[in-house]
């Protein structure tokens, strides 16, 4: 098996929480990030991806990308462990720091090119990314090519709105046997593993992980009344975090997160994210309170 088989078979079926980076201010906190990461590790989590969109990595200095990355390398050993890349040198930093595969920033230059220059570091899931959020969108003709790597997983596919394009990129991964099909769609992800997902690489999964790792487990299983009720847990946790100013769900996450009990409720803050007032931040602790109300 190549490298890239080898995080395909560990990932599917599994979820991978793409965590945030808890600050106090413009700190980063680092033992309420070693008790998140230590938290997490008792969730029914495949992995986790690091350094993503909403762990900051491009905005994170290189000593704090390895900080955050060797916290959640230790707590998480025999598990897959995700970093973005939005370069080469965020491969090598990655490599270096024992990660399992690179998320590839969305690239407009060369993708091809770029995709397979990253994968001489690790294996890479590549990212379709809608563009307000700074993605590109690759034709199919790119999306095959990029999919024929043989060191790419798979692609992570975060559309937020877009039903029909999430529909077309599903039905294009149908004819690449062995890449994984990973959703990035908070928003609407029950439908989106109903549409052929068989991972998820979301920024959800910072808080209620448990219960979107069991929805994924109860599409596989046809359990399908289970699978109801999860995705309406989930669908009520997004529609609380995936909204404008869209920049502000990290901050939203955080927060879900300490009120999931696995950050303190003070190491919350986004230094690069939008002020947001203390009514959102009440809406996303009733959600989760009520998440887990019934799950007690």
């Amino acid at each position: 098996m190549t490298q890239a088989s080898v995080v395909a078979s560990r990932i599917e079926w599994g979820l991978l929480p793409a965590v945030p980076v808890p600050f106090r201010g413009d700190e980063l906190d680092a033992p309420a990030q070693r008790d998140y990461a230590r938290w997490m590790a008792a969730q029914p989590v495949a992995g986790v991806a690091v350094w993503a969109h909403t762990g900051r990595g491009p905005h994170l200095s290189a000593e704090q990308r390895r900080e955050v990355l060797e916290t959640w390398r230790e707590a998480l050993p025999d598990r897959v462990v995700v970093a973005g890349a939005r370069d080469i040198t965020m491969a090598i930093e990655a490599r270096r720091g024992r990660a399992d595969a690179l998320l590839a920033f969305p690239e407009r230059n060369d993708p091809v090119g770029y995709h397979r220059r990253l994968g001489r570091e690790l294996p890479v899931i590549a990212f379709y990314l809608y563009q307000a959020a700074g993605g590109v969108p690759y034709d199919d003709v790119t999306l095959h090519a990029i999919l024929d790597l043989p060191e790419v997983v798979g692609i992570k596919v975060a559309t937020l709105d877009s039903i029909m394009t999430f529909q077309r990129l599903a039905a294009l991964l149908r004819s690449h046997p062995g890449k994984v099909l990973v959703t990035g769609e908070d928003r609407f992800l029950g439908y989106s593993v109903m549409a052929g997902a068989t991972a998820a690489l979301v920024g959800m999964g910072a808080a209620l992980p448990d219960a979107q790792a069991e929805l994924l487990h109860a599409w596989r299983d046809r359990q399908l009344d289970r699978f109801v009720a999860l995705s309406a847990i989930c669908d009520r946790l997004a529609q609380a975090t995936f909204i404008e100013p869209m920049e502000g769900y990290v901050r939203r996450m955080l927060w879900a997160a300490a009120a999931d009990g696995a950050l303190p409720r003070e190491a919350c803050d986004d230094p690069w994210g939008p002020p947001l007032p203390d009514s959102e931040r009440s809406a996303v602790e009733q959600v989760v309170s009520d998440a887990r109300a019934p799950r007690a």
